[in-house]
């Protein structure tokens, strides 16, 4: 897989190899809208699918399902490029001319270049060449394409003519049964005394949550401790102390 981003120190794009966090996977994302799962496995192994927008307010998955997406085509022995498109906004022409050789292109925060129209007129015919090349791709942003402040009145029809899928955020359940999830996944017992006080004491936002697992799993391996709330508690006072002396 790859991840293409700006080489430093210069215009050009390099794609650069990137590994999907094992959290971002299909069978990790709970509360999927019916049927996109299967088009989105279907994108990543059935030439011909029919490519996919996919929209969501911050935080809803939409980052996760197309890395999920990705490593879906991988797994098959194809090739996926995955490029947040924040990262190439100003030069996304360079960016997309480093993608054709892949079988499957993730375009992820169509937001954060409409608006430029340079960046949309790159993005208009990088779309026009991948479909006649028979690339799949799978964009995603925060609105549909009739909510995205676009410049190019031909983007935006294009955009329309993928399959359109919105996520809904999560409620304060479902963000409890993601982080069960994960932390199932690391092997890690969560109880929910436990999980009630990092919700409280955290807050609710899964990337910083899903990045604490990973710390409490380090810290909880290393002590050979249960993670109860004295334990959750240690290990977060120890990071702020840290985080004061540096």
């Amino acid at each position: 897989m790859s991840d293409a981003r700006h080489a430093s120190g210069g215009g050009a794009q390099l794609p650069l190899a990137l590994r999907c966090p094992p959290d971002q996977r299909f069978e990790a994302f709970l509360a999927a809208p019916a049927g996109l799962l299967q088009h989105l496995r279907a994108l990543a192994t059935v030439p011909g699918t029919e490519w996919c927008h996919l929209s969501g307010a911050a935080a809803a998955g939409k980052t996760h399902l197309a890395l999920a997406t990705c490593a879906e085509v991988e797994a098959h022995g194809r090739r996926a490029a995955f490029l947040p498109l924040a990262s190439a906004r100003g030069r996304l022409g360079d960016a997309l001319q480093s993608l054709h050789d892949y079988d499957l292109i993730a375009l992820d925060a169509l937001e954060t270049v409409a608006g430029d129209r340079d960046d949309e007129v790159a993005l208009f015919d990088f779309h026009n060449r991948a479909r006649a090349a028979g690339k799949a791709v799978l964009y995603t942003a925060q609105g549909l394409p009739a909510e995205l402040p676009l410049a190019l009145p031909d983007l935006r029809s294009r955009l329309s003519q993928c399959v359109r899928f919105a996520l809904a955020p999560l409620d304060d359940d479902g963000r409890r049964a993601v982080l069960q999830l994960r932390a199932q996944r690391r092997g890690l017992g969560l109880d929910d005394a436990a999980l009630d006080w990092l919700l409280r004491r955290v807050g609710r936002d899964l990337a910083t949550l899903t990045g604490l697992l990973d710390r409490l799993d380090r810290a909880s391996l290393a002590a050979q401790r249960r993670l109860t709330v004295p334990f959750l508690r240690q290990v977060l006072d120890e990071d702020a102390d840290a985080a004061g002396r540096s």
